[in-house]
């Protein structure tokens, strides 16, 4: 395995082997989720040439980077919904602007990428302030690619909203939230409204999400709305993180979008279930890299108290880093 020792840090590439110190490195960062452990990321290594990257100071491991490469891009990761380098509580400002040139004279030593793609984790998913890499990427003259717009909910301190929609109590009465119910059942009913509404899928085939579920049973949960006789009206998939719910898939039978289950539905969660966390985020609403906004989508999730939370890539030309 090849190393290098630049600006007092080496630098190893990710191996099976180091799967527990990779791990244990996560669940003790500022800014690791359970989508950057390995159990979530190799689900798919076989769509993507990992090139993951493990930061060493006085041989202790001190930042990782989710990482693959295409074509002439180290990509920070185009399988994860955000990435960027997991820092520990103790990696200063000045260490991170280290990091990056290490990565830098690494990359240009070891590999024919030219240029770093990277994808910061937003701040709500921080556990501790963690933008040393904003400021690195700056001082490196990274551009900015893609912005992409989510919409987010403070739990400790939600606005007051006037425009969800109230359920009569005998329309209540018929309707049942039920957890971790039929994966299968719902997955049928977003299947069919992804092809019917936007001529797509989802991300995930119902058999990737049902082992990922498996493997992070604890932070991937369905709820779904049904009615007397347990047929599914609507349901959502979560994303639970130690800071974060987020929504990552939603979809409504023709009457559960009738009688506006989700509306009820959400404020079950939002209100009751995970109102402990500090954010419900509803996802993006826009497509082509940010380029085009779903009005109609970001409006509903507008509606329900969302507000602006943005989720960034940046470029940096390895040879314009002026380094």
């Amino acid at each position: 395995m090849k190393t290098q020792e630049p600006n007092a840090y080496s630098i190893a590439r990710y191996t099976a082997e180091r799967q527990p110190e990779w791990d244990d490195f996560v669940d003790s960062s500022r800014n690791g989720t359970f989508l950057h452990k390995r159990g979530y990321m190799d689900y798919h290594a076989h769509r993507f040439a990992d090139h993951s990257l493990m930061f060493y100071s006085n041989g202790k491991l001190v930042a990782i980077l989710p990482a693959h490469i295409k074509e002439e891009s180290l990509c920070s990761h185009n399988g994860l919904t955000y990435g960027g380098l997991l820092l520990n509580s103790a990696t200063t400002t000045a260490e991170v602007l280290d990091i990056f040139s290490a990565m830098a004279d690494y990359l240009e030593a070891n590999t024919a990428v030219a240029r770093i793609v990277y994808k910061p984790t937003p701040h709500i998913y921080h556990s501790y302030p963690c933008e040393e890499d904003l400021y690195a990427l700056f001082r490196n003259g990274a551009t900015l690619s893609e912005r992409k717009v989510s919409s987010a909910i403070p739990l400790e301190s939600p606005i007051s909203i006037s425009g969800r929609r109230k359920l009569t109590e005998k329309t209540k009465s018929a309707l049942h939230i039920v957890e971790d119910g039929n994966l299968e059942g719902f997955w049928s009913i977003l299947n069919d409204r992804l092809q019917d509404k936007y001529d797509t899928a989802p991300v995930h085939s119902i058999d990737e999400i049902a082992l990922l579920k498996s493997r992070f049973p604890e932070n991937i949960k369905l709820f779904c709305v049904t009615d007397n006789d347990g047929n599914i009206l609507g349901g959502v998939v979560l994303f639970i993180t130690g800071e974060v719910v987020h929504m990552q898939y939603s979809a409504t039978t023709a009457e559960g979008r009738r009688i506006s289950a989700l509306d009820y539905l959400y404020e079950e969660l939002i209100n009751v279930r995970f109102k402990e966390k500090k954010y419900f985020d509803f996802g993006i609403s826009v497509e082509d890299g940010g380029q085009y906004l779903n009005s109609g989508l970001i409006a509903y999730k507008e509606r329900l108290g969302g507000r602006a939370v943005v989720y960034d890539t940046y470029i940096i030309e390895l040879k314009k880093s002026g380094r």
